[in-house]
């Protein structure tokens, strides 16, 4: 093979490798929360069936308006008489035996209803109406359920990458301590056995690498699924800052933000129409009936010169008036009833629920907060007692152990206050849902 179509070939080979790193980067797709929850808002299985919901609720109106409108209906028979009906007629000292009809007959018939009055119709009208603001509220409900789920899981993530960050900076750290080692183990000033043991903390810090590189991919496996996006999607979280949100410890909570109050109301409200549909069955109804038919009947088929054919119609005001039903009636207005009392002591129960857990969820901040000022005080302390003591280790003043210990304790103060973070965070979207406000994460 000529030197020019080996360069040849590795040139493409080259160009080959550079194409797929930079599909395999540009195909990652970089996240922050807010992308996260709108992502999931749209594709997730739970938000979408919220909608389908919703459209229910529209067909519902439609369907109840239905019982307002005219009701037509119409029917049609073609019969034949295989054998006639014959009845005897007495006409004087006669007796004649006469048949009653024809081969064939033939009918069409169309009926018009108009309901005038009837209370079930009125008030399943206002229910449907409701039933729709109810799968909306259900709706906001579900987003909310799913915020607080990207929102947990998208933390989670980051700050685990945060510890990855960490381990990362200890093996830098380690290896800094290796090679100094090495160094003096070369002139004859160190012993084989420290670079022994920074050799096996290496090992050991590698090792923690990647159970927390396992933990970040199953996490973020969690949080795709969460967003309802495919598993084999790459993607990347944005470094942001994490804030302390001061406000949230201001005293103040409206149950009426709560979406779950909200949803509790108005199923009270649809258990009211429900009560007021239930007496209405007591109520009488009227109603405007119009009925217009042809008959035709003969010894042929039907439309034959022969057939005869006859009109027929009607008009009626039908009025129905309930009396007696054996108190079934009754015994539903009660059930109904009874529904309604049963709805009020869960309502006070869910008050009491999330009176508990607004407290908790404020309680828990305010001592996270607390434990955050520690840790971030006790990480900056931590480096710069492994500064000194890396520095006095170089000076002959400290041993490797110290030098070990002290990157040790410092990676380990810096991965105490990622785990602070994270539980202060989950806090925070705990706190925001039990003041009725996860919304603004979006805001």
């Amino acid at each position: 093979m000529k030197f020019s179509n080996l360069f040849e070939r590795l040139r493409w080979i080259g160009v080959t490798v550079l194409l797929a790193m930079f599909q395999t980067v540009s195909a990652q797709q970089e996240l922050t929360l807010k992308q996260a929850i709108n992502f999931a808002l749209q594709n997730k299985a739970d938000a979408q069936k919220a909608k389908l919901e919703i459209s229910r609720g529209d067909l519902q109106i439609k369907e109840a308006k239905a019982g307002a409108l005219p009701q037509i209906s119409a029917s049609g028979a073609v019969q034949y008489n295989a054998i006639i009906q014959e009845s005897a007629l007495q006409m004087n000292d006669q007796l004649m035996v006469i048949k009653m009809g024809q081969p064939w007959n033939t009918n069409a018939s169309v009926s018009v209803y108009q309901a005038l009055f009837d209370q079930r119709v009125f008030t399943g009208l206002k229910a449907a109406k409701s039933t729709r603001e109810f799968y909306q509220i259900n709706a906001q409900l579900t987003n909310e359920q799913i915020i607080e789920r990207v929102a947990t899981a998208y933390y989670q993530v980051f700050v685990t990458e945060q510890k990855l960050k960490n381990i990362d900076a200890s093996f830098e750290n380690t290896n800094k301590v290796k090679n100094v080692i090495q160094s003096l183990y070369d002139n004859g000033l160190a012993k084989e056995i420290d670079l022994d043991r920074t050799k096996v903390g290496l090992v050991n810090i590698q090792s923690t690498r990647q159970q927390i590189v396992n933990s970040v991919e199953l996490q973020e496996n969690a949080l795709k699924f969460y967003m309802g996006m495919p598993i084999e999607t790459e993607i990347k979280l944005v470094e942001e800052d994490v804030k302390i949100n001061e406000f949230l410890l201001e005293d103040k909570f409206d149950y009426t933000k709560r979406t779950e109050v909200a949803a509790l109301l108005k199923q009270k409200e649809l258990l009211g129409y429900n009560l007021e549909a239930t007496k209405a069955l007591l109520y009488p109804t009227v109603g405007l009936a119009l009925n217009y038919g042809v008959n035709g009947f003969g010894e042929n088929l039907p439309f034959h010169n022969s057939t005869y054919w006859s009109n027929v119609g009607n008009v009626a005001l039908q009025l129905k008036v309930p009396i007696f039903t054996g108190g079934a009636t009754k015994s539903k207005i009660q059930q109904a009833q009874l529904d309604i009392d049963a709805l009020d002591i869960d309502i006070q129960d869910a008050l009491l629920g999330l009176d508990l857990e607004y407290n908790n969820s404020k309680t828990q901040i305010e001592n996270l907060i607390i434990n955050l000022d520690n840790q971030k005080a006790n990480v900056e302390l931590a480096q710069k007692v492994f500064n000194n003591t890396q520095s006095n280790y170089q000076n002959g003043l400290a041993t490797l152990t110290e030098v070990l210990d002290a990157e040790q304790a410092y990676t380990e103060s810096k991965n105490n206050y990622s785990n602070v973070l994270l539980e202060y965070k989950v806090a925070e979207v705990a706190l925001l849902k039990a003041r009725g406000e996860i919304n603004t994460i979006l805001q």
